[in-house]
């Protein structure tokens, strides 16, 4: 093992990845100290802190959320016909005074600052000014093959100062792969997830990535596709940065700044810490004489497809995202009315990854009144063109091999369609459609639309965008305008 080195880099502001990151996330909340004096963070149940928001917001009772499941009384929409009870989406080009933007100059510094403040203040949540620094450290470096190919891995840890409130600790868990052979810097895919150094024993217990060998047949694994095309790839455990549950809000990155408090309305939420790791990763990324910091990208599937998403929407330094089957919270439009809903999120089990002020718009009673997806001044639309004019990819499935009709990827394509003319004024070719989300039709499973730095492919698996990674890499290579290495 070569000496360990440490990095110091600024701190800026639906389907688990496996059983695993659990038992991960639940021993990290088990270092914690338990509530008793002011200087340990509370320890609240889930429902204990959802109902803490509730009563900062004055909401008396939220609407439930749809069942996935067929048969049950509140079983979800997925009749298309009723899809759509607020069919007009929030203008994307047009300023909060009326005017239309019509130059790349007002896009930037005055329309897409309106819609920041709006997904920062109503949705997503707010990183505060004051989130500590991060030391990276790497623990072990190792030379290896994956595959045919040799490459040098390093096992890293970035630890968050925990000086004002030594009661939380946060190290960030990330792995770097990068092609051994490589003449020059490489740019780097980001996953979300765990994984295993090359060469190291998989874990073996099922459900996540890196653990084992995909099926027989299938397409080799993500890793091997872009080690085989000259990229490297980091896996970033995003439950080492925030836990994936409400009770964990007053712990993680989140309860380090709060000191152990809970949130405010405005605060953050799972979906934009994570986010904020993957931005550390990227400051440590940046320091690696390795990587080509130019072209790194973020990736994730279900709700670390949403956190994708979000990511690339608020780090310009990302130049790449795919995002895998994100469903509500992600690229799924919040208005539409078909599988899960924005009740969904506001419920005890998915609120954490939204700001506390979302939970108004599934507020039925309550002191301001009752609120829906209606209401919400911003959309998914908006979120996927806060990443242009940069390459963003939507991947989804298809029901029949698991990737549910709950994550709507007809409102995940409506909302791609609506996105378009932001990357169009930037100088970027979207979709290749029309503008008009309301009647454009969602092209046929296997059928790319990959010419522009906005593309769409629904491939014909599951719950997973392994599929489409062998249409992404070259995708990506193509506006990168690089070459594959000879192998």
């Amino acid at each position: 093992m070569k000496s360990t080195k440490s990095w110091l880099v600024n701190g800026i502001g639906f389907l688990p990845a496996g059983f695993l990151l659990l038992v991960l996330d639940s021993a990290l909340l088990a270092q914690q100290p338990s509530a008793g004096s002011a200087a340990e963070p509370k320890s609240w149940t889930t429902a204990e802190d959802h109902q803490n928001m509730m009563n900062q917001l004055g909401i008396k009772k939220l609407r439930p959320g749809p069942s996935g499941r067929e048969g049950q009384p509140n079983q979800a929409n997925y009749d298309e016909s009723l899809a759509n009870p607020f069919p007009n989406l929030p203008e994307v080009l047009t300023l909060k005074n009326g005017k239309k933007v019509t130059k790349a100059k007002d896009w930037w510094k005055k329309r897409r600052p309106e819609i920041v403040e709006d997904f920062e203040r109503e949705v997503l949540g707010r990183i505060p000014p004051n989130v500590p620094k991060v030391a990276w450290t790497a623990t072990k470096t190792i030379e290896a093959k994956l595959g045919n190919y040799p490459v040098i891995g390093k096992q890293l840890v970035g630890h968050v100062d925990n000086s004002s409130f030594p009661a939380i600790n946060v190290d960030i868990q990330m792995m770097l792969v990068t092609p051994a052979d490589a003449k020059k810097p490489v740019p780097v895919m980001i996953l979300f997830g765990f994984g295993t150094l090359p060469g190291e024993k998989p874990p073996t217990m099922p459900g996540g990535r890196g653990f084992g060998p995909p099926p027989a047949g299938s397409d080799p694994p993500a890793t091997e596709q872009l080690i085989a095309d000259g990229w490297g790839y980091a896996y970033l455990n995003p439950n080492s940065v925030q836990a994936d549950n409400g009770a964990g809000l007053t712990k993680g990155i989140i309860g380090l700044v709060n000191k152990g408090q809970p949130r405010k309305p405005d605060d953050w939420g799972s979906l934009r810490a994570w986010g904020w790791g993957a931005s550390r990763a990227l400051d440590y990324l940046e320091t690696d004489k390795a990587v080509n910091a130019k072209q790194v990208g973020i990736e994730g599937v279900s709700r670390y497809g949403k956190a994708a998403l979000v990511t690339m929407a608020f780090d310009q330094r990302f130049a790449v995202v795919l995002v895998g089957s994100s469903g509500e919270g992600g690229a799924k439009l919040h208005r539409r009315n078909f599988g899960e809903a924005v009740e969904n999120l506001t419920g005890s089990g998915e609120y954490h990854w939204m700001a506390g002020n979302f939970l108004k718009y599934g507020a039925e009673e309550s002191e301001f009144g009752s609120r829906n997806a209606g209401d919400i001044p911003v959309d998914a639309h908006q979120l996927i063109a806060l990443c242009a004019p940069r390459l963003t990819f939507i991947s989804y499935g298809i029901p029949e091999k698991g990737d549910a009709k709950w994550l709507d990827q007809q409102g995940s394509f409506m909302a791609a369609v609506a996105a378009g003319p932001v990357f169009r004024l930037l100088g970027a070719k979207d979709l290749g459609t029309s503008d008009d989300y309301k009647t454009e039709k969602m092209p046929a499973v296997n059928m790319s639309l990959l010419d522009g730095r906005l593309a769409w492919r629904q491939h014909d698996g599951g719950h997973t965008d392994g599929p489409n990674w062998k249409y992404f890499i070259p995708w990506a290579d193509k506006f990168f305008k690089r070459t594959p290495p000879a192998r």
